[in-house]
């Protein structure tokens, strides 16, 4: 049997081509002994040999009510495929340090909660495959929601108590009291253990008896935007990497999230699953996570598009809303879509125009000996006002912002990028350098360059410069559009105020307010300098 474009299909999970489309769900329980279903004390034992490495039968068996949607009926997206696939890699102890970490990404409301915080845990406990599963959540009380949900299903399940009946007793002392059954951690009979906490609450040598977590959870540990900035993202990090991974560098390691705003630790994970790496998100690599970015619609080589859950969200639906805003932010995890405090995505409009003057704007790490700090670097063309007449209309003027790029590089390093910027952009006149944390030691860096250099201060505070240039964004029609989509520049401004770096928008700013000279401020000091 052959998909709607000719894909095979199949009834193994586990084949590393099944997915939404190509699994063959009701052929898969076709296969299945009936008497596993039936329900009987009888094949208890059964049940449980068949399922040890099996967490998709696991699933239907013993948690099918939570795979059901409101209609009844039972489906599955490429997601759940392969975090079932990954899952069953838990049967084996890793080998190595760090040989088991996964980030899961998929759009809103896929399942990443029942799936990888409790479906996957559920029998990885069951089966004795983890000993000391530990969930991590931005607070306290929703890590402890998810061990609420853990606690329910082993108390009321009528399957699993009956197969599985110590993993649904509370572990008891000598004495008989229960070993733990607090709101934040449970120990079962079997042994195994799941602790809940919030991911600021202190961690360090979490374990109990000679026992440390085998399975570390990460669900949605950054809150959203609203509270949220740059400065707290790196803390989170840091917490994330110094001392939630550091509790096992054995345990297997799963990491859920949503993008809650530019530069955000699941933004990080989501630009290193599109392959785009840097310094910021270096992290990735250095602690071995696996990147696994679903995408609500799937193409394949030849331009095909499916669904990657068709049961949930049909590709026409899909396809709809696909030029929305919510689409990108809730299906796409684009941060862009979000409503930032300055500019949102409506404010670019993306073109192009002849341009009379140019200038190269550079910001930020010019003569800083720091390696970590940006210097950014943006190419600003300018229109005059163009009368109206002969069938045109009449056009105020603008500005053209050609190109935009952050750089660490210092010294000779530097001087080398800027003639290369030149040499594409020769129309460039002039490069404008923000003086105000360098002096004069931006002399050492632009020397000898075929263009003339201007250095000024900004007197302003960079939100009041932020304010008018973003006036000049949204004015009708826009003074300032960029040649094409910016990125680097365009999640800046986003996230401005709370990026993590907003070199772009000052270079940017810098250009535009000299070019377009909004509301009178007070002046800046100006110095020029000619090539020597």
């Amino acid at each position: 049997m052959t998909t709607a474009v000719g894909r095979p299909r199949t009834v193994d999970p586990y084949e590393p081509t099944a997915n939404a489309e190509t699994f063959d769900f009701v052929g898969w329980v076709a296969n299945i002994d009936a008497r596993l279903l039936d329900g009987s004390p009888e094949y208890s034992e059964a049940r449980i040999e068949a399922t040890k490495y099996d967490p998709l039968l696991f699933a239907v068996l013993y948690c099918l009510h939570h795979l059901r949607d409101p209609e009844g009926n039972v489906s599955f997206a490429d997601a759940h495929l392969e975090w079932v696939r990954l899952a069953r890699q838990w049967a084996i102890p890793p080998a190595s340090p760090m040989e088991q970490r996964d980030a899961f990404l998929a759009p809103r409301d896929t399942g990443k909660s029942t799936w990888t915080l409790f479906i996957l845990p559920l029998w990885a406990a069951a089966h004795g495959h983890v000993k000391f599963a530990a969930v991590f959540a931005d607070s306290g009380p929703q890590a402890e929601m998810h061990l609420g949900t853990f606690r329910k299903e082993v108390d009321e399940n009528a399957a699993l108590r009956r197969d599985f009946p110590k993993l649904c007793t509370a572990g008891r002392r000598p004495s008989g009291t229960a070993e733990s059954d607090a709101k934040h951690m449970v120990i079962r009979g079997n042994g195994f253990i799941f602790a809940a906490k919030g991911i600021d609450a202190s961690s360090l040598g979490m374990k109990v008896g000679q026992l440390r977590p085998d399975l570390l959870l990460l669900d949605d540990v950054e809150p959203d935007e609203s509270s949220y900035s740059a400065y707290q993202a790196d803390k989170r990090l840091k917490t994330v990497t110094d001392a939630i991974l550091p509790l096992n560098i054995y345990a297997r390691v799963v990491l859920s999230g949503t993008v809650t705003m530019p530069g955000s630790v699941t933004h990080q994970l989501v630009k290193w699953g599109k392959g785009e790496v840097s310094e910021a998100n270096a992290w990735v690599g250095e602690q071995q996570f696996r990147v696994h970015h679903h995408l609500p619609i799937v193409r394949d080589d030849y331009g095909n598009e499916r669904s990657m859950w068709p049961s949930k969200w049909p590709l026409s639906y899909l396809k709809q809303i696909e030029h929305t805003r919510s689409y990108r932010k809730n299906y796409l995890n684009d941060p862009m879509a979000a409503d930032g405090a300055y500019w949102s995505e409506d404010d670019f409009t993306h073109g192009s125009f002849p341009t009379a003057r140019t200038y190269l704007s550079v910001d930020g790490a010019v003569t800083t000996k720091k390696t970590s700090d940006f210097t950014g670097l943006s190419v600003v063309g300018w229109a005059p006002a163009r009368p109206g007449g002969d069938g045109e209309r009449p056009m105020p003027a603008r500005c053209l912002v050609k190109f935009a790029q952050a750089v660490k590089l210092k010294g000779n390093a530097l001087r080398s990028r800027v003639l290369q910027v030149l040499e594409s952009f020769p129309e460039i006149g002039a490069i404008l350098v923000e003086s105000n944390q360098g002096g004069d030691l931006w002399l050492e860096v632009f020397h000898d360059l075929p263009v003339k250099v201007v250095t000024f201060s900004n007197a302003d505070k960079k939100e009041t410069r932020a304010e008018r240039l973003l006036n000049l964004y949204q004015l009708i029609p826009t003074r300032v559009m960029h040649a094409e989509p910016l990125p680097a520049l365009e999640e800046q401004m986003v996230a401005f105020p709370k990026a993590p770096n907003d070199d772009l928008v000052d270079t940017v700013g810098n250009a535009v307010l000299r070019f377009l000279k909004p509301p009178a401020r007070p002046k800046a000091a100006v110095r020029s300098v000619s090539p020597r």
